[in-house]
């Protein structure tokens, strides 16, 4: 992945709504969700969803199939995961297979620190 696939990948999840939009379509995986559906789970007008779907489907962070009067929409985790591996790719040192769990305690403790320090 290259800096500007990375860019563009973060600037179509700046939007509250289209990161809310983005994590639903990642838990419901390959089965993916219909447009009416993520609209009605998010609370969200049609009009407004349209927006930030052509956004992260602009980007490449979602795939849609025509199902009939219907379009289905995919989290593509293909990328996900690979913006992933980009951010991680210097990881401790350019050893990325200790960062094998996300979790910011368990990736650099020597970096974080606490209210009291």
């Amino acid at each position: 992945m290259d800096k500007n696939i990375a860019t563009s990948v973060f600037e179509s999840l700046s939007s509250g709504v289209r990161l809310d939009v983005f994590r639903l379509l990642v838990k419901k995986g390959m089965e993916g969700i219909v447009a009416g559906e993520i609209a009605s789970t998010l609370d969200l007008p049609p009009t407004n969803l349209s927006f930030h779907l052509k956004a992260l489907t602009h980007a490449g962070l979602v795939t849609a199939t025509q199902e009939g009067r219907f379009q289905r929409y995919r989290a593509n985790l293909t990328l996900m995961m690979e913006l992933i591996a980009y951010l991680t790719e210097e990881c401790c040192g350019g050893n990325p297979e200790l960062c094998a769990d996300f979790g910011a305690e368990s990736i650099c403790p020597q970096y974080l620190t606490t209210a009291e320090d």
